[in-house]
């Protein structure tokens, strides 16, 4: 089945079973579309109930990314097609991909994710969700949501509002880009074991014995997975968000979010760092910029399946809006890099229109059966 988009394994360890799971789209640097999405949320299903399977190991196909996202060309062709209605295909999308999410957030048997190279979008979706969650020297993480008009979704709004400090809000507001250091530091990985072991995971992972009980074998995982993180602290990069703390809370100390956007858009650095993460908002949507801000602080105190149930409204107000597919269009179909926000400043953005994005667009939100 190496020509799937997802290629799912069962290997013989100790007297049970490892799910194996890799995403299978290098062109793409498998990114997420919605069969895969389904077939994913299938085997997951499957392989809960399957008491041969002890633990499952995901990964991505080649060394480029593990997962750079959705699909989200194919995204745009939805939005685009049905403007300011219903976008059927994104909204089955953004739906189903929550779920498939939430199971992994849920899964009662250990997932072990190599998160190797770009992590982006769904494929931070994945990564954070599960139980124990492997970055390399090699690992690139980013949300850069405002510059095509979404947010940090897949969960975005649970381990952002769980980051040290201001940190969540400031990697949600400008994309920055993080590495395996700053994976750990802030929380959406484990432990950092260098690429070169990867083979060393797998071949101990298959000669465990494994029992039957899920925290016995979550034990095992730490036991496999511990030495190698040690073997690799010479290799260990240096972080970008730990060593900025101080500016990053400085900068997102306002009295307001326009006064956040102000600090951080006028910011004056030499830092290359920091000047990227500026100019990233500065071109991205003040729009978004907006609803990612109040997103972050309509669901700080919400629960894991109430957080999924917001982020379905929220995405599905933003696909039906023309911000979505102007983003899309510029930075990823036509690559002209000048898309045109329908506002120039977050403080022309009238109340009502952002309220709007908070509204529930349908009866009944399609994850409402979340338990």
């Amino acid at each position: 089945m190496a020509d799937s988009q997802v290629i799912f394994e069962e290997l013989p360890a100790g007297s049970g079973k490892l799910g194996r799971i890799t995403l299978n789209v290098e062109g793409t640097l498998n990114s997420l579309t919605l069969e895969m999405v389904d077939r994913l949320q299938a085997q997951l299903d499957s392989w809960r109930e399957d008491a041969a399977i002890a633990a499952i190991f995901i990964d991505g196909a080649g060394d480029r990314a593990f997962c750079a996202g959705g699909d989200v060309q194919a995204l745009h062709a939805s939005a685009v097609a049905q403007p300011g209605g219903p976008c059927e295909y994104a909204e089955a999308f953004f739906s189903r991909e929550y779920r498939m999410n939430y199971t992994l957030h849920t899964y009662p048997k250990p997932l072990i994710c190599w998160g190797h190279g770009i992590v982006m979008g769904g494929g931070l979706g994945v990564m954070a969700a599960c139980s124990h969650r492997v970055v390399t020297e090699k690992t690139r993480i980013a949300m850069p949501e405002v510059t095509i008009a979404l947010f940090p979704d897949v969960g975005g709004s649970w381990f952002l509002n769980h980051m040290p400090g201001k940190a969540g809000e400031f990697l949600a507001l400008t994309g920055a880009s993080v590495n395996a250091a700053d994976a750990i530091y802030t929380g959406v990985a484990d432990r950092f074991i260098a690429s070169e072991h990867k083979a060393a995971v797998l071949a101990q992972l298959l000669a465990q014995e494994w029992s039957g009980a899920g925290e016995s074998n979550h034990a095992l995982v730490r036991h496999v997975l511990r030495p190698l993180a040690e073997q690799s602290i010479g290799a260990w990069p240096a972080g970008q968000v730990e060593p900025h703390m101080a500016s990053i809370n400085a900068l997102c100390d306002g009295d307001s979010v326009h006064a956040l956007i102000d600090n951080i858009t006028s910011l004056e650095t030499e830092d290359p760092w920091l000047i990227k993460a500026r100019d990233s908002l500065a071109h991205g949507s003040k729009l978004a910029a907006l609803w990612i801000h109040r997103q972050l602080w309509e669901t700080r105190h919400a629960s894991l399946r109430e957080v999924f149930q917001a982020e379905a409204q929220l995405v599905t107000n933003i696909v039906r809006h023309p911000e979505f597919a102007e983003g899309v269009r510029a930075l990823l179909i036509d690559k002209d890099r000048t898309p045109a926000w329908l506002y120039p400043s977050s403080r022309e953005v009238p109340t009502t229109v952002l309220d709007q994005f908070f509204t529930a667009p349908w009866d009944s939100n399609p994850l409402a059966d979340l338990t």
